[in-house]
């Protein structure tokens, strides 16, 4: 971290759903321009609820933020709409791999670019380094993204979410249900993204050994809270933060990312 102005601010986040049923309980976090944060914790943690904070999307849901604020680029996203901050570059990929299943590959990543306002030769443009960097989906750009696996449909989701040409883009549970070789290129293609694009990341996962093997600093929530933070590479040594709260007994096998 530098003396510069966060990115992203979370600052004593609280929230509840349907106004009765608490979430968050005090989440502080901050992420740079340029870095990749990871939010790590268990089920129930409170990480997809302070993503969705993040992006303004739990009115939807029936949920409150209660206390605390976030700030994006200096203003809070709290009195924005969620199309409004897509718009300003903070854009999300939800859990799940949504895709328009009917559409072809290229016609979900078209509807990224649209959502933008992008013209013609924006799209191609952005197009071409979508495929850049998930060649498999140029591969299958004509076919039925209902018919693509499952590592196909979540880089099509990512692919799509980055034709709205984000500075923020965050990701909720990207590697959930996908074999571990395809959780690794896409880890490896957010990161050369980061490297040479500048794209600051946020990714929420279980999967504590992938996150921290790619990203440069996480936080750890438990029970609604943030109850540690600190470098990826300090925080994946440390035998009690595996025993406690990422629930590894033994050290796991991590390759760092190169």
């Amino acid at each position: 971290m530098t003396g510069q102005r966060p990115l992203l601010a979370v600052t004593g986040l609280k929230a509840t759903y349907s106004h009765s049923i608490t979430a968050l309980e005090g989440v502080d976090l901050s992420l740079a321009p340029g870095e990749i944060l990871a939010i790590l914790g268990g089920n129930g943690a409170g990480k997809t609820t302070t993503l969705k904070a993040v992006s303004n999307l739990l009115p939807a849901e029936r949920g409150q933020v209660t206390a605390g604020d976030v700030h994006y680029e200096g203003q809070t996203t709290l009195t924005r709409s969620p199309a409004d901050l897509v718009r300003a570059g903070l854009v999300q990929v939800l859990e799940g791999r949504h895709c328009f299943k009917s559409l072809s590959v290229e016609e979900n990543l078209v509807a990224g670019g649209l959502g933008r306002g992008s013209g013609r030769s924006e799209i191609a443009e952005d197009l071409e380094k979508v495929y850049t960097w998930f060649p498999r989906l140029k591969q299958k750009r004509r076919t039925a993204s209902g018919l693509t696996s499952g590592g196909e449909q979540q880089m099509t989701a990512i692919g799509r979410a980055l034709m709205s040409r984000p500075r923020l883009l965050i990701l909720d549970e990207p590697s959930m249900g996908l074999a571990p070789i395809v959780v690794q290129d896409i880890f490896r293609a957010l990161r050369r993204l980061n490297a040479e694009e500048g794209l600051s990341i946020l990714v929420a996962e279980q999967n504590s050994a992938i996150a921290l093997a790619y990203a440069d600093r996480a936080v750890i929530l438990e029970n609604g809270r943030t109850v540690l933070e600190g470098t990826a590479r300090d925080l994946r040594t440390r035998g009690d933060v595996r025993a406690f709260y990422l629930g590894q007994k033994a050290a796991p096998a991590i390759v760092a990312a190169q």
